[in-house]
């Protein structure tokens, strides 16, 4: 993800200016305390030594631009990691021209836990970096490693495929799992960086290219999951993760599921009773193809991304074990209270 671009739907817009970004200490109306909550099922430790790894593995590659070696090599790995651990794997490859012209050899990746269950919740996430820190102050034409934006959501995903493989079948949750992963979603353009080049996309969002395409071809075919979640920048030091505008219009009780099930498991210092506005993300196109998805995105109230986004500096020294269990555990939790 993503540029600045805020996404406001009009009745949202008036929404935040009337309540403004609210205090967290208030109770909304998808906030329940500890106390009132009924007690959480059992589920899998979420190893957070193994997801670091995991992000490490995929920024060893190097930059995983398409059309670049060490995009198709991360592209093998991941597929032959999901094969691993036992899930159904099947690629999409596509191509899409980006804002500058280049046609982008890409694919989206689809690998499922469970594939005979009938009710499934996809965890929806993207494997690429941009290709340009376009906000770096000294290297604002060199690709970035995406430690956080890309690699982390993606070690998350493999971590809960991974632990999912190892429960007998008497502890495996009660829904399917798929998680699918979209490529070409951070080759986009951002006016307020890029206002010297020429955006040949004008009449289209340059942005999310793979979920662009896969919401058009769903793949599996008729795909018509429970709901979907978003992971996107979920591995840095000193992440928070507010309530973004568009999950709360188009899934509002997802986004109550998440909060709520982080705070009683005792991650409220990171899922932030907060709201922030909507953000231009994978999940404008999942939700358009009738999934209703809820971001979990490291972006704050006042709409502002953290100070590493879109520059060199993320990389692996801002990444932090404690971040990626804080999401980990609190997705495979909300998955075994299915």
């Amino acid at each position: 993800m993503k540029n600045n671009r805020i996404w406001l739907a009009p009745a949202l817009a008036a929404l935040l200016l009337a309540t403004g970004c609210g205090d967290d200490k208030t109770k909304t109306a998808t906030e329940t305390t500890t106390a009132e909550a009924p007690k959480l099922p059992g589920a899998p430790s979420f190893n957070a030594d193994s997801a670091y790894a995991y992000t490490a593995k995929q920024v060893a590659f190097g930059p995983r631009v398409p059309n670049s070696k060490a995009h198709v090599a991360t592209g093998d790995w991941l597929v032959q990691k999901f094969k691993g651990f036992g899930l159904s794997v099947r690629e999409q490859p596509f191509e899409a021209m980006a804002f500058d012209g280049k046609m982008l050899r890409s694919r989206n990746i689809v690998a499922q836990f469970a594939p005979q269950a009938a009710r499934r919740i996809a965890i929806f996430t993207h494997w690429d970096t941009r290709p340009f820190g376009d906000k770096d102050k000294v290297n604002k034409n060199a690709p970035i490693d995406g430690a956080s934006d890309g690699a982390s959501g993606v070690a998350i995903a493999l971590e809960m495929a991974r632990q999912l493989s190892l429960q007998p079948d008497s502890l495996q949750p009660a829904v399917g799992v798929d998680f699918i992963l979209f490529d070409s979603e951070d080759y986009g353009y951002d006016s307020s960086t890029q206002s010297d080049l020429k955006n040949q996309l004008a009449s289209q969002d340059s942005w999310c290219l793979g979920s662009q395409y896969w919401s058009q071809h769903l793949l599996p075919a008729n795909y018509k999951p429970s709901y979907g979640i978003l992971l996107d920048m979920v591995g840095a030091k000193g992440g928070r993760f507010s309530r973004e505008g568009l999950s709360r219009e188009k899934a509002p009780d997802i986004v109550a599921k998440i909060w709520n099930t982080a705070s009683q498991i005792g991650y409220s210092d990171y899922f932030i009773f907060q709201d922030s506005p909507g953000i231009d993300d994978d999940h404008v196109y999942t939700n358009r193809a009738g999934i209703r998805t809820a971001d979990i995105i490291d972006f704050s109230p006042a709409g502002e991304f953290p100070a590493y986004h879109h520059t060199t500096q993320d990389n692996m020294s801002i990444i932090d074990r404690r971040t990626l269990k804080a999401v980990g555990q609190t997705v495979l939790q909300v998955i075994y209270g299915e």
